[in-house]
């Protein structure tokens, strides 16, 4: 069953204080009030702008003067979220969000960081990670919970679908903005919300809770298979030895290896560019036998009897 918002903001219980992550829309505001209600004095606000449409100011104005009705101090940083070339608009604003959340917890001794993602966030996230041949990673979806550098990051909604969040708003009559790009169906994102929640709302209309469970499934699969990476990064060593990966069966030499790119190098290879690395670890039998694979925004080669990454100059 579909969790009620009220019940849900009743079982977070995060480390304090707390800042919540606060774009000015409906989840993040129905956050905002309902922490601040239950520990007054103990919340306050982060406010990120992206400057990436005419909006942005008018939305940190009215995020300003909601606080101020609040009694809650609001802490406002504006980062450049352009995107390279090749990569997604949407990808990049959303590292830069979350890193400058993350700035923000550091030099202000935040201890915990509340995020506004829903039920309906985290269907659309497991589609588009379908949409795109995710791994189990990826079918995951967003993590309910995870700490970083001692900030504790929580997704306390999850389990609420978006209509209850603004059903709470309108009851309390709280106000909102709307984010014009949420209309926009160039972004996939919101072709799906549009489109295939309606029907997947029609056609199953338990479609939240069973795809919730899948998410969590996932993650409980990807947990073993970060946990069977550590150990065997732990007998082929860091860098690896090319030795020791070929000693692992093909699935589990992928696995390592994703992991030791993700977790070393913050690159994430593509399924062409790990399967051609696997290829070459297979092949490379003799001394002679040279490796330079691309992968991410470099290379993985072969140093002697390890590999290696290097980053493109």
């Amino acid at each position: 069953m579909p969790q009620d918002f009220a019940a849900a903001v009743a079982a977070f219980e995060p480390r304090l204080p707390l800042a919540v992550a606060y774009s000015g829309g409906a989840d993040s505001t129905a956050l905002l009030v309902a922490c601040a209600r239950r520990w007054p004095g103990r919340v306050v606000a982060t406010h990120i702008n992206h400057g990436l449409q005419s909006a942005a100011t008018d939305f940190e104005q009215h995020c300003a003067a909601t606080c101020t009705a609040l009694g809650v101090a609001l802490h406002r940083e504006r980062v450049d979220a352009r995107h390279a070339s090749g990569e997604s608009p949407e990808d990049a604003a959303r590292r830069a969000r979350y890193d400058a959340l993350h700035r923000v917890a550091v030099r202000e001794s935040f201890a915990a960081v509340a995020l506004a993602q829903h039920a309906d966030d985290q269907v659309e996230s497991v589609l588009l990670a379908l949409s795109r041949g995710a791994g189990i990673a990826g079918i995951a979806g967003m993590r309910a919970s995870w700490e970083r550098d001692g900030v504790e990051y929580r997704r306390p909604l999850l389990g609420v679908p978006a209509s209850q969040i603004r059903a709470w708003l309108r009851a309390e009559g709280i106000g909102w903005v709307e984010d014009p790009t949420n209309a926009n169906e160039q972004f996939t994102r919101n072709r799906i919300r549009s489109r295939l929640l309606p029907a997947l709302e029609e056609s199953f209309p338990a479609f939240r809770d069973t795809f919730a469970r899948t998410a969590r499934h996932a993650a409980q699969a990807q947990a073993l298979l970060e946990e069977l990476a550590l150990g065997d990064l732990a007998l082929t060593g860091v860098p690896p030895s090319i030795e020791a990966l070929r000693a692992l069966g093909r699935a589990r030499q992928a696995n390592a290896l994703r992991h030791w790119l993700k977790a070393h190098h913050a690159q994430q290879p593509s399924t062409a560019q790990l399967d051609e690395l696997l290829d070459q670890v297979h092949a490379c039998s003799t001394r002679g036998h040279d490796i330079r694979i691309r992968a991410g925004t470099g290379f993985v080669q072969r140093d002697r009897e390890r590999l290696v990454f290097t980053p493109s100059v």
